[in-house]
This record gives C-alpha cells, sequence and structure tokens, in this order.
C-alpha cells in the first residue's frame, strides 16, 4: 500500500471518527452537568458485587520490560528501557513500537478459560484494558487500522469476552486509558508545552509523517483526536453494552463538551438496554454527581457516604506482565479486599497475562486462594453494607487516597460489614484458639450512641457453639478450638438494631470544582 493510499484511508478514519463524534442517542440525558446529574452513580448491582477483576494485556506485554509505559519510556534517551530495547530491537527509529504489533499473537488467548478462572476467583465482574495509553484498541474498530481484529491478535479481543463474561452471569467492564494518546500543545504553569504519552524524538516513528503511524503514536491534530477519543468511546458502547466504563487520569485534558456528549450517549444507550450503568473517574476531573471515585493502588482510610473503587493490582510492580514480575500473596490482596468493602468501596483487581495469551499459574494460584476464601465466607463480602464503624484494631493507615503503599494487618485487626440486622465481625488474620475477642463496636461510644443488642454469635464455616457476652463496653467473644482459617475468620453477629441505608448522593459541582486531587504517581 503506497503513501497516498495510506493517507486517504486515514483520513476516510478520521472522517468517519467525527461523524460518532456527532452521534446523539435518544433519552433522557441530555449533554450538560444539570441533566446527567439525574444518574444514579453506584447502582444496587454494582454495590453487591464487591469484586471485579480486569487485566492490562495488549502490545506493551510483548517486550515485557519496565512496565504498561514501555511504549513511552522507550522513546526516553538515557532511560533503562531506550538501553534495553536498542540492545535488544535495535534503535528505535529502526524498530518502533509498532514492530511489536504483529509480535502480540495471543495465540493461547481463551476467553471462556479467563471468564471460568474468574469466576472461581469470586469475581462478579470483569473486562479488559480497552486502550491503553498507546493508542492500540483491544476491539474491532472501525476507527483506527491499529486494533486487535485488524493487527496482531487478528481477533475481536473485547467482544470475546464480553461474550465469555455474560455467559456466566457477570458484568462486563471496558477500562480507557486514551486520553493521554495524543501529542498536543497544553497550557503549563504558564507555558505552553508539549503533552501526550509519546516523547517528540525527530527522525523516530513518534514523528513520523507516515498517516497511519501518525493515528498509533497520537500524532494528530486536536480536534482530530478528540473526535477519535469520542467515537472509540461509543464504537464500544454501541458493540458490547460495557456495565462499567473505567477511565484513567487526564480527562481534565478532554474538553467539557467532549466529556459530556460521551456521557449523555452512555448514560441513554444504557436507558435504551433497561442496564444501571456505572462510569468512573481517578482524578476528579469528572463531576462526582454524575460518575464514581476511583482510587489508584489506594482506598479510603475511614467509611465514606458515597460507594467508592479501588483499582489495585495482583503484583508488587508494573501492571502488564515483565518477567520475573513479583505477585502478592493471597492474604494480602484478601485483606485489601475487606478493608475496602468495609469502608463502602468496591475492589478492581488487575492481573498481568503474557503477551500470548497465557494466565501464569503464581497468579492463578492467588485467584483461586481468594475465590476459596470468598466461597466458605462471601456472605460477608457480597451483598453487605456498611455498619456504624468499618472496624477496630491497632494498624492504622498513614493516607487515605492514591498510592497508600503496603499495609500488614494482624488477627487484631477487625473489619465489620452488615446484611441487613446481621453484622460480619472479619479478622484480618488467625487467632489462637481460646482467645477472647473484645468488639468495642457493640459497645456505647461514649457519646450518643447505645450499645447494640445482640442475640447471637456464630463462626461461619463452623458448627462448633460460640461462647459470648455483652456489656455495655463492648461483646466479648471465645475463640472455640476448632480450625479456623488461616486468612480471615469471620464471626457471625445477629443484633436486633434497625440499621439505615440512607445515603447523601449528591454534591454539589462547586465542591468538586475546589476537590481536585492529583495523585502523587500515576502509572495505571
Amino acid at each position: 500500500m503506497n503513501k497516498h493510499t495510506f493517507l486517504f484511508i486515514t483520513l476516510l478514519l478520521l472522517c468517519v471518527a467525527a461523524v460518532y463524534a456527532e452521534k446523539t442517542a435518544d433519552g433522557p440525558y441530555t449533554p450538560d452537568w444539570q441533566s446527567l446529574q439525574a444518574h444514579t452513580q453506584a447502582p444496587e448491582w454494582f454495590r453487591d458485587a464487591k469484586f471485579g477483576i480486569y487485566f492490562h494485556w495488549g502490545v506493551y506485554s510483548v517486550p515485557a520490560f519496565g512496565n504498561e509505559w514501555y511504549p513511552r519510556n522507550m522513546h526516553i534517551k538515557k532511560s533503562a528501557e531506550c538501553r534495553h530495547h536498542t540492545e535488544t530491537y535495535g534503535d528505535p527509529s529502526v524498530f518502533g513500537y509498532h514492530d511489536f504489533v504483529p509480535m502480540f499473537k495471543a495465540e493461547n488467548f481463551d476467553a471462556d478459560a479467563w471468564a471460568d478462572l474468574f469466576v472461581k476467583a469470586g469475581a462478579q465482574f470483569m473486562g479488559p484494558v480497552a486502550e491503553h495509553h498507546d493508542g492500540f484498541s483491544m476491539w474491532d474498530s472501525a476507527l483506527t487500522p491499529w486494533n486487535a481484529a485488524d493487527k496482531g491478535p487478528k481477533r475481536d479481543i473485547a467482544g470475546e469476552l464480553a461474550k465469555a463474561a455474560r455467559a456466566r452471569g457477570l458484568r462486563f467492564v471496558t477500562s480507557f486509558h486514551h486520553a493521554r494518546n495524543n501529542q498536543h500543545l497544553i497550557n503549563k504553569n504558564g507555558e505552553l508545552v508539549w503533552e501526550g504519552h509519546y516523547p517528540r524524538v525527530d527522525g523516530w516513528p513518534t514523528l513520523s509523517a507516515d498517516p497511519e503511524l501518525c493515528m498509533l503514536y497520537g500524532n494528530l491534530p486536536r480536534l482530530e483526536f478528540c473526535d477519535l477519543w469520542l467515537g472509540k468511546l461509543q464504537e464500544v458502547i454501541d458493540q458490547y453494552q460495557p456495565d462499567l466504563i473505567w477511565f484513567d487520569s487526564w480527562l481534565d485534558e478532554i474538553p467539557e463538551t467532549y466529556q459530556m456528549k460521551f456521557l449523555a450517549y452512555y448514560l441513554n444507550r444504557a436507558k435504551e438496554w433497561n442496564k444501571d450503568v456505572v462510569i468512573t473517574c481517578k482524578q476528579r476531573d469528572l463531576p462526582l454527581e454524575v460518575v464514581l471515585e476511583d482510587f489508584e493502588k489506594g482506598r479510603a482510610d475511614t467509611m465514606l457516604d458515597e460507594p467508592w473503587l479501588t483499582d489495585d493490582t495482583l503484583s508488587y510492580g508494573s501492571w502488564c506482565y515483565t518477567e520475573n514480575l513479583k505477585i502478592k500473596p493471597a492474604d494480602e490482596v484478601l485483606d485489601v479486599l475487606i478493608d475496602i468493602v468495609s469502608k463502602n468501596g468496591q475492589l478492581l483487581l488487575n492481573i498481568s497475562p503474557m503477551a500470548d495469551g497465557t494466565i501464569p499459574q503464581d497468579q492463578q494460584d492467588v485467584l483461586l486462594a481468594i475465590g476459596k476464601w470468598l466461597d466458605a465466607y462471601g456472605e460477608a463480602i457480597y451483598g453487605t453494607r456498611p455498619f456504624v464503624v468499618y472496624g477496630e484494631g491497632p494498624t492504622q493507615m498513614k493516607k487515605g487516597g492514591h498510592f497508600v503503599g503496603i499495609v500488614r494487618y494482624k488477627h487484631e485487626d477487625i473489619r465489620y460489614t452488615r446484611n441487613g440486622d446481621t453484622v460480619y465481625a472479619i479478622l484480618l488474620g488467625q487467632p489462637d484458639a481460646a482467645e477472647r475477642i473484645e468488639l468495642t463496636a457493640f459497645g456505647k461510644d461514649g457519646k450518643d450512641r447505645a450499645a447494640i443488642p445482640v442475640t447471637n454469635v456464630s463462626l461461619l464455616g463452623s458448627s462448633a457453639p460460640i461462647t459470648w457476652k455483652q456489656m455495655n463496653t463492648a461483646l466479648f467473644i471465645e475463640c472455640p478450638d476448632v480450625p479456623m482459617d488461616d486468612m480471615a475468620v469471620v464471626f457471625k453477629i445477629e443484633t436486633r438494631r434497625q440499621y439505615s441505608d440512607e445515603r447523601n448522593r449528591r454534591r454539589s459541582y462547586f465542591h468538586y470544582l475546589l476537590g481536585r486531587e492529583i495523585p502523587e504517581e500515576t502509572i495505571n
């Protein structure tokens, strides 16, 4: 195909994207903030589900070096990625990121096997990173030649996953990171600077005049890119009907008109499908009256009135697969899930498949261990709501929000959940037999809360009788001399108190504007 044909096709695709960007969907929502605020940010299915799985898997999985920012970092001279790339594949001017695409074959990818694994892990929703910053779409796209159906795997990855998820009753998720892809000028600290995922290096593909490469590397005029940003979202919405759309950072660089067009389109299409859908953002760069807040590798340090989401990864390092990737132990991941749920949150856990579509065994083992615990004790997680306090115990987080670091919990750390008037006290570890557990949450709080009347206590997974005593100061439980789970132990506590699920579901747009928060680190 010659250069003129490339140019014609690229211009045609951009024209199609512009047409997509003007698409509308009939329904109650119009592209303005006042109308969009009528959307319920956290439907009941989402609040009940608690746990989902997604995956950073794409062309960046081929080099398996550094992390998923390899596409950017390989173009930064003197970086470890650039040195590795030059030594392994050649200079980026000779072997570009686009040359990895034919190597991304996904020959071992099996959407049904993945979905079966996620079901065994206890996940209630699942889906791919639909497009990362690199500009490669993991679905069958008519808007860009850089998509998994036309290049690389030559399969509709998102379509296969959506079908597999819904065949098993799971909700389908798509995450988008592509707001960062565009190379464009922005005003930063009073100066015009180039922004975008790919550095601009003369003689390297990121500045190529080839119109097809321009689409991958985001070297597009600003308006054309914004049309493409919106068109890709609309395409995925129409083709796969996602239940949850998750956004990475940098949405504040997308004009508000495009943000509102996307939201109105998605919400109106969801009305047509009779679906309650969820949208999340990570930097408060969409109004929290419309979307749900997400914390990257973090979480709240207290119980929040509003539901929220954490995206975290199974590894200590990269989000995508790399050689020698270190995986967290199952009990550490489970403790985080339990802590999140106790504070009115949900967890979207990332795994890191290999480029060929293999999920490494060490990652599978952790997922299966979590699933085994949830299969036995899931009634303390699924469908629950917050208790009057999220928990108690000696271990305290240093901060809440993004990137909170690793927190090591002990069995003395207790987290609470509730379903109706039944409360679950979850010990984040295994206590000793005959150890006396003191739950001060059931006593008077010294202010205006009376002691919560308890009628019965049992140990989930055991029929052993439990000795317990309630006093004004606390509920005391004696641990029975029976086998208990070594990751987390659950006491089921029946009470006579009526609890309220009333929540303040609206925050002012003014508060949203004042409360924008930029994470200290953003690698996802």
